[in-house]
């Protein structure tokens, strides 16, 4: 959910985006301001819907939980930036994660180069956002996997598209329901789950994706070293 807002307290005008250079925004900006920086232009984002928070809540808890237990990588949420490439735009992904052999990408301002996963909460004012201009961006800047998922009531919806060979995406195939991730070793969700009225518990859903064996197991392999 985004807005447009002039860098001061009255509100702004029409057509008069706050524009600046990305060396502007770097002063600009402050740890209190959730905003990217887009094609010169500054957009802020709005403050999120209990739904959209549910959703990016329960997918850090199970995406996080299973990077953790088997040593994948880190998971972040926004606000935090990704810069995917040194000439691109600023972006604040709902949700990323990195994977192990790219963390050296991960900074403490800053994601200098692309994540391998990324989610993004589809609102009702950043469909086009998401679903076309990151869309086209992810794919450029190389992200190996771009989810979107849409929680709005009556327009459930689960995307899952996958970096190929050629560097285009492709949509991930969904067999029985189920989506395995190719960036996350073993990871796999049920799409039903994504599209309930109620997010099923994080800590069952990973029993399930795992097997309570196999996490009692790592657990115990991580205590003993």
């Amino acid at each position: 959910m985004v807005v447009k807002i002039a860098p001061s307290p009255a509100p702004p005008q029409p057509g008069q985006p706050l524009r600046m250079s990305y060396e502007e925004f770097l002063d600009w900006a402050d740890e209190d301001v959730h905003a990217e920086w887009i094609n010169g232009e500054v957009i802020v984002q709005m403050p999120p819907k209990e739904i959209h928070q549910s959703y990016v809540e329960f997918l850090l808890h199970l995406l996080g939980l299973f990077a953790h237990l088997f040593g994948l990588g880190r998971v972040h949420v926004a606000p935090f930036e990704m810069r995917a490439k040194p000439d691109s735009s600023a972006r604040e992904p709902d949700l990323f994660f990195v994977a192990s052999e790219h963390l050296e990408r991960l900074t403490n301002e800053r994601l200098a180069g692309p994540a391998d996963l990324i989610v993004e909460v589809i609102s009702d004012d950043s469909v086009c956002h998401d679903r076309v201009d990151k869309f086209e961006e992810y794919e450029s800047a190389g992200v190996r996997e771009y989810w979107i998922v849409d929680p709005r009531p009556g327009k459930t919806r689960a995307d899952f598209w996958i970096l190929d060979a050629a560097g285009r995406y492709r949509a991930g195939e969904i067999k029985e329901g189920v989506y395995r991730s190719t960036v996350l070793p073993g990871f796999w969700l049920r799409v039903e789950w994504l599209l309930t009225d109620t997010l099923p518990d994080p800590l069952l859903t990973l029993a399930q994706v795992v097997g309570t064996e196999k996490i009692v197991a790592v657990i115990q392999g991580k205590s003993a070293n």
